[in-house]
């Protein structure tokens, strides 16, 4: 008979999914030698090794790979009774797990703050990641929503649009474009623009465009956060393109203008997503309904 401890379960599922015992004890708020205990107790319980070390790395064994199926079988099982043992507590006593993408993070505080002043019993958890760390928290079952620009195709999820999500082309007061207007796009070719991470969606939407009007991008500094590239276009070492959710701050007090370009602003959208066929807790279905309904409103007139 075998004698495994749900504990163990959630270290090895942890283990295994990062395939690392150091990142899998950051997750686990755990030091890596309580890891490695567990995963030692695990092996010698069902008597096969999980693991296998080659140079610096570890893999799963065929065992690991067969534990892995059940134990995120498992995982997912307690995560819905927890829903539901959730919903019968009703909104008072409600957990909500949510990550955004991080240029989303200039408006998320807000309706988040505005969600549990109606609901304050609610216990909020909010990761912040970029675009594709967000997906494979999803992928992970690791939340129950999340915030992005464009949901990916490949992923089995739900995804609903809830907010226009404009970029706009961001410069220097005192650039010789902020006087022009129509600007076109052989113009903007001309300029060095600061660009987000491979992998971002802002980046990606300004590729598309450029490729679109065939026109080639001059890159400058490549930043993984929003807010370098708003003090670099200050500090004159280039244009940005980012979502003017990112830039309110700058632009009411001046120090960034909005160019009349053609084509811009690209009109994308904010969605709300997870994973299709997952069972939504109470209040994740509320601040659903509360971003589908409500979100574009209350970030227009933010006193309401």
């Amino acid at each position: 008979m075998l004698h495994v401890t749900l504990r163990q379960l959630k270290v090895f599922e942890s283990v295994a999914r990062h395939l690392s015992y150091s990142r899998a004890a950051d997750e686990l708020h755990l030091t890596q030698p309580a890891v490695s205990m567990q995963i030692k107790q695990l092996e010698d319980n069902i008597n096969l090794p999980l693991f296998e070390q080659l140079g610096k790395r570890i893999y799963l064994t065929e065992a690991g790979r067969e534990l892995y199926q059940y134990s995120r079988a498992i995982a997912q099982q307690l995560s819905d009774m927890e829903v539901a043992l959730d919903e019968l507590k009703g909104m008072e006593r409600g957990k909500l797990n949510i990550a955004v993408v991080t240029t989303a993070n200039y408006f998320a505080p807000h309706l988040l703050a505005k969600f549990c002043q109606r609901y304050p019993g609610v216990t909020v958890s909010l990761n912040v990641s970029n675009r594709e760390t967000v997906l494979k928290q999803l992928t992970d079952n690791l939340i129950d929503l999340a915030i992005m620009g464009q949901p990916p195709e490949n992923l089995d999820i739900d995804s609903e649009s809830f907010m226009e999500n404009p970029l706009v082309i961001v410069a220097p007061p005192r650039h010789p474009l902020c006087q022009e207007r129509h600007i076109p796009v052989e113009r903007l070719a001309k300029e060095i623009f600061l660009v987000r991470e491979s992998g971002s969606g802002t980046r990606g939407a300004m590729e598309r465009f450029f490729a679109e009007h065939g026109a080639k991008i001059n890159k400058g500094m490549e930043t993984d956060t929003t807010e370098a590239i708003k003090q670099a276009v200050q500090a004159g070492m280039g244009l940005g393109i980012m979502s003017r959710h990112t830039a309110e701050l700058e632009l009411e007090t001046g120090r960034l203008k909005i160019l009349d370009a053609q084509g811009f602003p690209i009109i994308r959208y904010w969605h709300v997503v997870h994973r299709k066929h997952k069972r939504l807790s109470g209040v994740a279905n509320a601040f659903r309904d509360f971003l589908l309904k409500e979100a574009a409103e209350l970030l227009i007139n933010p006193c309401h």
